[in-house]
């Protein structure tokens, strides 16, 4: 991974060590995050006709897959592990495909089905560097916000406390008002350990309230604690099952979950770097495999399908402790308490209102990250487009979701969230807007011409209309007025020098066409005292032309010579 620049707004960046205590209550609050999505797993056995002993059985394998692929997830050496504090939890993707599963072969296939998705993105994480094409920036930045989107109406619904006819609790909107509010004031006008915790503060708050507002009953309290202190539930795995008919729904849903993951990943990286300036692919795939380890163990487990946590994320963003250290506590906490339901079972009662504040409150900052990302690069027609229609797309489904009631179950899977429908509309529609991207310019250098000052505008024009990095632009035009500075060096060149640039925004090119010889590019600086010498100043200049650009190609085409300079976007 990348050498980054540590943000001044993280108390807990990712290489510090909090102390022990910090650590393992940092964690603690990461695992009440994690907690929330234990609802999938309660709606997949309702689903399927469940018992409680199932649910129960289904959470705390889920619980000890997640604990596993947090901890693969930081890991910073080899080919597994972004290196971040990016938690994995119950994932929202794989839940039309769990009901498919569920009602067609029940927990077996679920399970079975769910470790080959496993396999699935494993294999996926593999190729995911050549797809880049698949996922610019801007659709990473969407698939990052509409995360949050998605989440919007479940977060309202539990923080209104609404009941069946969609009436607000008023008691109900009061705890989660309060835990909200206790929340964000830490949050904002607080500094150190009180910033750090707000969000379990909060919740211990939102506990008490609903316990004094009678939300929160004595008994719900005394029947969570009756549970065992430990127990080991292997042995009502059901076991596996393999339906090639539900292949087809779980990819999909595969395939939303791992674009899902290139954004938290790309979050994690952003806000780690200050000097952030594109997805760093090598770290992300091994992130997505790191995830797959995550999704199979849930599989074989017996667990739901797991993914990258947006939510905790947000909590990182929220409270400034992103170091990877948090991870292994997270971890710990998630394993161990996957075998000790007394403890789980208070957050099992968790009251509505709180879970919603929770949610609005960590959120807020995974949109807004979204937002920050698209907007790191300048939009154009084709990407606005590709954003509005896909957000479009994806709130339509949230907002009409009768429309979709009666589609083919293999489009129902595709339309069953906004997040797996606006993902979908972003790739397609960024595949087709990329027709005709890729651009073209040419300069043309006489021999009279004042070739430095005719490179540098024409560079900075063309980068102004192709929305491309000014650092980019700024190395190009370095590394082009140099190889034209060593052309003259040499005496069997031509008066005359075609310069032609193309941009796909991904890549930069400059191609150098003349006649003769091509200047020396060593790979090496010359010494002091060869730059002296009378061949000093051109060796100089090839080298520098070899440190701008990423990549050069030479190659002889007649009696002419053709440089390619490579730089990537």
């Amino acid at each position: 991974m990348n050498h980054s620049m540590k943000p001044t707004s993280l108390l807990y960046g990712l290489e510090d060590r909090p102390p022990l205590l910090i650590n393992a209550f940092l964690g603690l609050q990461h695992f009440s995050i994690i907690a929330i999505s234990f609802v999938l797993p309660i709606l997949l056995i309702h689903e399927g006709g469940g018992t409680t002993d199932q649910a129960a059985f289904v959470i705390s394998m889920s619980m000890l897959a997640g604990g596993i692929g947090v901890i693969v997830q930081s890991l910073r050496k080899g080919p597994v592990g972004s290196g971040y504090l990016c938690p994995q939890l119950c994932g929202p993707s794989y839940l039309a495909a769990s009901f498919l599963c569920m009602k067609t072969g029940g927990l077996p296939l679920v399970f079975g089905m769910t470790a080959f998705a496993g396999v699935i993105e494993a294999l996926f994480s593999r190729a995911i560097h050549k797809l880049r094409v698949l996922f610019p920036t801007e659709v990473t930045g969407l698939i990052v916000a509409m995360v949050g989107i998605t989440v919007v109406k479940m977060s309202g619904q539990n923080f209104l406390d609404l009941d069946p006819s969609g009436a607000i609790n008023g008691q109900g909107a009061m705890i989660g008002g309060i835990t909200l509010a206790i929340m964000v004031g830490l949050n904002v006008w607080t500094q150190g350990k009180v910033k750090l915790f707000c969000a379990l503060i909060g919740m211990v708050a939102g506990y008490t309230a609903a316990m004094l507002f009678g939300a929160l009953t004595v008994q719900e309290i005394s029947h969570a604690m009756s549970r065992p202190v430990i127990w080991f539930p292997f042995s009502i795995h059901p076991g596996w099952a393999f339906d090639v008919n539900m292949v087809l729904p779980i990819i999909i849903a595969m395939v939303c979950s791992s674009l899902k993951s290139v954004g938290d990943i790309t979050t994690c990286q952003k806000i780690n770097d200050t000097q952030w300036k594109r997805p760093d692919m090598d770290n992300i795939q091994k992130g997505i495999l790191a995830d797959a380890v995550g999704c199979f163990s849930a599989g074989v487990f017996g667990g739901f399908g797991q993914s990258t946590s947006s939510t905790n994320i947000g909590l990182t963003i929220a409270t400034g402790a992103t170091s990877r250290a948090i991870a292994w506590s997270t971890g710990i906490v998630l394993i161990m308490l996957a075998f000790c339901p007394k403890i789980t079972g208070i957050f099992a009662i968790m009251p509505r209102p709180v879970v919603g504040a929770t949610l609005v409150f960590a959120l807020g900052f995974m949109i807004v990250a979204g937002i920050q990302i698209i907007m790191s690069r300048m939009l154009d027609g084709r990407k606005t487009f590709i954003i509005g229609l896909s957000i479009i797309c994806g709130l339509t489904v949230d907002l009409l979701p009768q429309a979709f009631a009666d589609l083919h179950p293999i489009l129902r899977a595709i339309f069953s969230s906004s997040l797996s429908a606006a993902t979908i509309s972003a790739l397609v529609l960024n595949l087709i807007f990329r027709i005709g991207i890729k651009a073209k310019a040419s300069l043309k250098l006489e021999s009279d011409t004042h070739y430095h000052q005719a490179i540098a505008t024409f560079m900075e024009k063309q980068g102004g209309a192709w929305a491309a990095r000014p650092e980019v632009i700024k190395k190009a035009t370095a590394a082009t007025i140099e190889y034209v500075e060593a052309l003259g060096y040499l005496e069997t060149v031509s008066s005359v020098t075609d310069i032609e640039a193309s941009f796909d925004e991904y890549n930069l090119d400059i191609c150098i066409t003349h006649l003769g010889n091509a200047p020396g590019l060593p790979e090496t600086a010359p010494s002091m005292g060869e730059i002296v010498e009378s061949d000093g100043a051109r060796q100089l200049a090839g080298f520098l032309v070899r440190s701008w650009a990423d990549k050069v190609v030479t190659k002889c085409v007649g009696e002419e010579t053709q440089t390619r300079l490579h730089f990537k976007h």
